[in-house]
């Protein structure tokens, strides 16, 4: 029997009958979040301003202490920044955010960050359409900066394929199209024909690969200015990749070759170990027998890295990196570099391998490829099989002239040089290789090294150390 007087069960009325419990109150930062990402999207998708939208960001910006100009669209994220220099620690790492030490969710915080993440990814993403100015560019590659920083990037950091991590292949090569896009859409003969105008611009892949495309049409301050631009670019990405080279070629000691018999590399501990069982108790005295020398030889690269890389249309970027990563090769001692570059014709770069600057101003970019061509330029580079590593840069695809590729690529192979295949070498890490290649070279042992800059570093310290 029931007690009347107990307290009635959660759920019922004290009748007993079943009450509907009270909708949950909506909070009011989850609402204010998803105002300005709605914003977001419908300036991304729209470009007809949304009033109603407009003004709820704008109620929602002011009431959270962030200044109005967050969104206006031509406000770029410096001159925020230079009007309230206390947002600047607030962009760094906006998009990583630690974890909450009790696991709960700041939602205030988080309004907070959507309302700054919104201003970076609107001037990012949201390029228009039209002609584009230098100052109109320079803008962009400083409000990206401003985005790889949010992401925990150094600025031009996922453009460069400097990054790791998830961000830096699908978006680095999302931003490496964007501002493609823009130097396409800009009149840079014109710009570069203006010295204040051409000074305004940041080198990227993108503008270079523009400037050296169209470098036989400019003359005189217009030229002038492009060979500036490409010199920068060239020292800025030589800077970074002689980093990763020098930490990545300290070899292993190579135990195959004999230690020095010398008295500098005796291994006196060693010694007297080895020897403990010819010791005399009576004579109190330790007879050596064999005397042990310390290893101090390190293994050398080989003689000679010959680089082969394909010039055509699509592999810009691979051209521009492994040329600067050559000059760096060449400039270590005990490696004899070789360059050569192809699309229908091959042409020994060489002579000039040294000077990764000289090398791109001497480069035709575009057109077919032949690979034969380039491989009978190559091989007769080959003195020494076992102290020769061939690097071939390519996407493969050789059409009615890849069984010819393959066979002397298989030749080199056999005759005892290291072989690595590489796709091609991108600032983004995109790479796209010819199936039929990639399954032959995995079938002959060389299977196809990955497209980052960096992971070409590190196969060569595998192969030359």
């Amino acid at each position: 029997m029931t007690d009347p007087t107990a307290p009635a069960p959660a759920g019922t009325s004290s009748t007993g009958t079943a009450s509907t419990a009270p909708a949950p109150v909506p909070d009011p930062d989850d609402n204010r979040r998803q105002v300005l990402y709605w914003r977001l999207l419908a300036r991304l998708f729209d470009p007809e301003e949304q009033p109603a939208l407009e003004s709820a960001s704008l109620a929602v910006v002011e009431d959270i202490g962030l200044p109005p100009a967050l969104l206006d669209p031509g406000a770029s994220v410096d001159s925020v920044v230079q009007r309230h220099p206390d947002l600047a620690d607030e962009f760094d790492g906006l998009m990583t955010p630690e974890a909450e030490p009790d696991g709960e969710r700041d939602r205030a915080a988080e309004v907070r960050r959507a309302a700054l993440a919104s201003k970076l990814l609107l001037n990012v993403f949201s390029t228009g359409s039209g002609a584009v100015s230098a100052g109109q560019l320079a803008r962009w590659q400083s409000d990206t900066g401003w985005l790889e920083r949010a992401l925990g990037c150094p600025p031009g950091g996922l453009r460069g394929g400097r990054a790791t991590g998830p961000a830096a292949g699908g978006l680095g090569s999302e931003l490496g199209s964007l501002e493609a896009d823009l130097v396409s859409r800009m009149r840079l003969r014109e710009v570069l024909a203006d010295p204040k105008l051409a000074a305004r611009l940041t080198p990227s892949m993108s503008l270079i690969e523009q400037l050296l495309r169209d470098k036989g049409n400019l003359s005189g301050v217009a030229l002038a200015n492009a060979k500036s631009l490409i010199r920068r670019y060239v020292d800025e990405v030589a800077e970074v990749l002689r980093t990763q080279v020098e930490k990545a070629t300290a070899g292993e000691l190579d135990r195959s070759v004999p230690p020095k018999r010398v008295f500098r590399n005796l291994d006196l501990d060693r010694t007297i170990w080895k020897n403990l069982t010819n010791w005399s108790p009576e004579e109190e005295r330790l007879y050596v027998d064999r005397l042990y020398y310390r290893h101090t030889t390190r293994r050398t690269t080989p003689q000679r890295l010959i680089v082969v890389v394909d010039q055509s249309g699509s592999m810009v970027d691979s051209m521009v990196n492994c040329t600067i990563l050559a000059s760096i090769f060449a400039g270590l001692p005990k490696v004899d570099v070789h360059l050569v570059a192809y699309d229908t014709r091959a042409i020994d770069l060489t002579p000039w391998v040294r000077d990764p600057f000289d090398v791109l101003l001497r480069t035709n970019l575009g057109g077919g490829n032949d690979g034969p061509v380039a491989m009978a330029m190559a091989r007769p580079k080959i003195a020494e099989p076992k102290n020769t590593v061939m690097v071939w840069i390519s996407d493969f695809y050789e059409f009615d002239r890849s069984q010819p590729l393959y066979e002397g690529i298989e030749a080199v192979h056999r005759s005892g040089v290291r072989f690595i295949p590489v796709g091609s070498v991108t600032s983004s890490g995109r790479q796209e290789v010819n199936p039929w290649f990639r399954e032959r070279f995995k079938a002959l042992g060389t299977p196809v090294v990955s497209g980052r800059v960096d992971k070409l570093v590190h196969e060569l310290k595998t192969f030359l150390t």
